[in-house]
């Protein structure tokens, strides 16, 4: 009976190993990355029902839930999150689900990874938090939430800017990174901390001629 079961492992072992084997299992991935891609529920919900890797990769690194974010496909990316698929995963350029949902704000998505353990201290790159392309990009609510959940407002990223700077010097300086300059002020973000050169925010909202933004600034004890 010993001996029948070894036989019949070895012959299961040699199947896996096999060509054949291989090239299913590859073409299963691959169909799981177009589902993903396209946001087909259904094919995903079937791929992994045949035990297929929720976090296999790609050739760039990323997974399927990556890119899933890349197409802010919501209802794919929750069957994959659901299904345990790693927010915190990260391509070949330092992209995770969570890190690229709060620097494109994908709201929903975002809302997704910060319920399934996103990781609020990783960082891209540039060595930034999602907090900081955030608000760069004039995300209000993405910034908001990601200040609610916990990120550091004051994190200096490898170009020597914070959130607060880089709401200010990569802006039009209008209504949307308004709010968010008064936003990282409330959550008590340091008026005064400089960039790399010594700029302050007051300094360099003044230098781009964003007087509104100056003002936030100069309420809350900028100098």
């Amino acid at each position: 009976m010993h001996g029948r079961l070894l036989i019949c492992l070895a012959f299961f072992m040699s199947l896996i190993a096999s060509p054949l084997f291989a090239s299913e299992r590859t073409m299963n991935e691959a169909k799981l990355f177009a589902a993903a891609s396209s946001g087909d529920v259904g094919e995903i919900r079937k791929l992994l029902a045949g035990g297929i890797n929720v976090d296999v990769r790609n050739k760039a690194g990323e997974t399927p839930l990556l890119v899933a974010t890349h197409r802010n496909n919501i209802d794919a990316a929750r069957v994959l999150i659901e299904a345990g698929a790693d927010v915190n995963a990260k391509d070949m350029i330092l992209d995770s689900p969570y890190l690229y949902a709060g620097a494109r704000g994908h709201f929903e998505i975002l809302k997704l990874t910060l319920l399934h353990g996103a990781d609020l201290k990783s960082t891209n790159r540039f060595g930034g938090t999602a907090l900081i392309p955030a608000s760069e990009r004039g995300h209000v609510a993405t910034v908001r939430t990601l200040i609610d959940a916990g990120v550091d407002v004051d994190h200096i990223n490898n170009l020597g800017w914070t959130a607060l700077i880089e709401a200010i010097i990569l802006s039009d300086g209008g209504k949307r990174h308004q709010e968010i300059v008064q936003a990282l002020i409330d959550a008590k973000a340091d008026v005064n901390l400089a960039d790399g050169q010594g700029a302050t925010p007051l300094q360099l909202a003044r230098s781009r001629g964003y007087a509104e933004i100056a003002e936030i600034l100069l309420r809350s004890g900028a100098k």
